[in-house]
């Protein structure tokens, strides 16, 4: 266990070294958050009093302010699930930059177990993403609440930090699969670019799910980032759904909540069945458990010691 433990310290102190590509990783999240709160919100903000204008008087009983809200919560959601995905690849570039170094050789020489070492890079850079995740939600809520009430509670707070916890451990298990296959810096580099650009379209960051065909929905929502989105969308949105509800005051049954639930996908749809909160979060939990176990395995046949 010292072993690991010292081996893990290392990695952490590798990553932490540099420190301009961490203030990058966490500005490019924060910059694109308030970018597309001041060119795609409008989006969703006509998306949602449109619904509210199909019935005659119900688009003056929800408050302007709280329509805004709903549209920058659903924002941030989407831009913190990408973030999910895109840190825990930049903080699993150690292990490239060993391999492509040949530290991974001395590494391997030791006596510590081949399993312990995969894992070391895993916990380490799973700390590291759960720090990064966790700061960039800190400072999304310090911004929104400055904008206006977020009818978010404590206990919101406190599950939203949990998800956050489970999709940066999640995200890095994936990913560092495919990280082990990846022999340089610039392989990593341009499979980031592919990366990046694709996560925020998989996980309906930008498009809502909904809105594809359900084949597509199927093949979006295999990925555990999808679910994780998904759970922060219903953790931070649940209190100005709530209110926007109580404020039309049961005129529409309920209605406009579920449009809106649906349109905006609070629900993964996988092969035909429709995820609850506690379905999703076992999933998420599930597929991290046996990529757990294969990139034990991957570690084990891809590197030898030499």
């Amino acid at each position: 266990m010292k072993k690991f433990m010292g081996l893990t310290k290392r990695n952490l102190l590798v990553f932490f070294k540099d420190r301009q590509s961490i203030i990058f990783s966490l500005m490019t999240s924060i910059i694109i958050f308030v970018l597309y709160l001041i060119f795609l919100k409008g989006t969703f903000v006509d998306a949602i009093n449109s619904v509210l204008g199909s019935v005659a008087g119900m688009e003056n009983l929800v408050k302007t302010e709280d329509v805004t809200t709903f549209s920058n919560l659903l924002l941030f959601s989407g831009i913190l699930g990408s973030a999910m995905i895109t840190i825990p690849f930049q903080c699993l570039t150690v292990i490239v930059r060993d391999r492509e170094n040949k530290v991974d050789y001395d590494i391997a020489a030791t006596p510590i177990r081949r399993w312990q070492i995969v894992l070391s890079y895993f916990v380490s850079a799973a700390i590291s993403a759960i720090l990064m995740t966790g700061l960039i939600l800190t400072v999304g809520l310090v911004i929104l609440t400055a904008m206006g009430k977020t009818y978010i509670e404590l206990g919101s707070v406190a599950a939203a930090y949990g998800v956050v916890l489970l999709g940066s451990v999640s995200a890095t298990a994936l990913l560092m699969i495919i990280m082990l296959f990846l022999k340089s810096t610039s392989a990593s580099s341009a499979f980031f670019g592919i990366l990046s650009a694709s996560a925020g379209f998989v996980i309906g960051a930008y498009i809502p799910i909904s809105q594809f065909s359900e084949s597509v929905q199927t093949i979006c929502n295999i990925f555990p980032a999808s679910h994780v989105t998904i759970l922060l969308r219903n953790i931070l949105l649940r209190g100005v759904l709530n209110e926007m509800d109580r404020s039309i005051g049961g005129l529409d049954d309920g209605m406009f909540a579920d449009s809106l639930r649906e349109v905006f996908s609070f629900e993964a749809h996988l092969f035909g069945h429709s995820f609850d909160i506690s379905e999703m979060t076992g999933y998420v939990a599930a597929v991290s458990f046996l990529c757990l176990i294969a990139m034990v395995f991957v570690y084990v046949k891809t590197y030898k010691r030499k």
